[in-house]
């Protein structure tokens, strides 16, 4: 049988987000009417080139940048890869590069390959966290080098939503004469950023997290940062990334930004409040259930609670069978049996990390939701609980 999307509740937003009304809206003339080539020297397609710029002023515009600094991908893994590689190519002298262990596979794959598949010409330092999930700033000055490239730190965790303070590390990283990147793949649209006042040389999104479609991300390059495109072809993106541009879709996220825009105070205010309803009931009614992440420095639709001595699957599983969606952890690492690295990282108990599920909402959830989740869930634990031989000796 086939579920109809008013019949889910879903809190996996930090997976993916619906395609907001108003975006497919948007892009709808672009998949039938408006079906020219950007490129092309008539009007037919020149009209194309022209909604793509408007597109990347909305981008723009919601982080605080120039039009001109906005590069147009096809997701924030491949904006990613291209800010790291880039500096490692702009300054080959240099082959230090400084991350966290809490970083998405985006980041981390990335890092782990640089250094087993170049024979070790590059090393990578992995920051440690805190037990709440946030760094220590004395000791990430401590590891830039004079031969660092690149800093790669998230802006918001994907499976916590913890804040680093990447505005301040970019500036430490400045004065070192290093670049910095972040990716804020999950913060983009829930937190005010106004990247002209940051010292910040590289930022990753992603359309799918922000009601716009999968398959479309951004780029941004501060203007003077030095660059070497990843994918080489043709002339699109002023040089900066080859290959015919996904029309459609960057006209869904241009209006995807303006959105987000609009609704970033009903996301810090009724999605924060849902969240933390939904957060200090499970807390409250589950024993043996904690929070993972700081308290406050936390992205304001995300929830990460640990239900000690159950497996996160079979929470799911269970889940599942009341049309409720959420997640064990990061969605690209859904089919690991492994706990979470960055619960790991935290130093969660063994006993916890295993039954970690991550909330995440969004703009269309509502408060009944929230009470069908919280009716729902302690018998779900209690169940697997009776069945766990871990349990009855706590």
């Amino acid at each position: 049988m086939t579920i109809l999307p008013e019949q889910v509740i879903y809190m996996d937003n930090n997976a993916t987000t619906r395609i907001a009304p108003e975006v497919l809206e948007a892009m709808t003339p672009y998949l039938t009417q408006f079906y020219g080539n950007p490129s092309s020297m008539h009007t037919f397609g020149g009209q194309i080139g022209q909604a793509i710029n408007q597109a990347r002023q909305e981008v723009a515009d919601l982080l605080g940048a120039d039009a001109g600094e906005i590069v147009f991908t096809s997701c924030g893994t491949e904006s990613d890869s291209t800010a790291i590689l880039s500096a490692l190519q702009s300054y080959p002298e240099k082959n230090h590069v400084v991350t966290t262990r809490v970083e998405h596979p985006a980041v981390k794959n990335l890092c782990d390959n640089l250094e087993i598949f170049t024979g070790r010409k590059y090393h990578v330092t992995r920051l440690p966290v805190e037990a709440d999930g946030t760094l220590d700033l004395q000791r990430y000055r401590e590891c830039l080098k004079d031969d660092t490239a690149i800093v790669s730190a998230m802006w918001a965790n994907n499976e916590t939503g913890v804040l680093f303070p990447v505005e301040e590390m970019a500036d430490i990283a400045r004065q070192r004469g290093v670049l910095f990147h972040t990716d804020a793949v999950q913060a983009v649209g829930k937190i005010p950023i106004n990247l002209k006042e940051t010292a910040i040389d590289f930022l990753s999104l992603s359309g799918h997290k922000l009601h716009a479609p999968k398959g479309v991300g951004v780029l941004y390059v501060r203007k003077g940062t030095p660059f070497v495109p990843f994918m080489n072809g043709g002339h699109q993106e002023q040089g900066r990334r080859g290959g015919t541009e996904n029309v459609a879709s960057i006209i869904g996220l241009g209006r995807a930004c303006r959105l987000v825009a609009e609704k970033m105070e009903e996301e810090n205010t009724r999605v924060r409040a849902l969240r933390d309803k939904l957060e200090e009931g499970l807390l409250g009614s589950i024993p043996k259930s904690l929070l993972n992440g700081h308290k406050t420095e936390r992205l304001p639709n995300t929830a990460n609670i640990s239900f000690e001595y159950v497996e996160g699957e079979a929470i799911l599983l269970h889940m599942n069978q009341h049309n409720i969606c959420a997640s064990s952890g990061s969605a690209c690492t859904s089919g690991s049996l492994e706990p979470s690295h960055v619960l790991r990282a935290m130093g969660v108990p063994f006993t916890a990390a295993h039954g970690s599920i991550r909330f995440s909402l969004s703009i269309y959830n509502t408060e009944q939701e929230v009470d069908f989740v919280l009716a729902t869930m302690p018998a779900i634990i209690a169940k697997l609980r009776a069945l766990s031989p871990f349990w009855e000796d706590n």
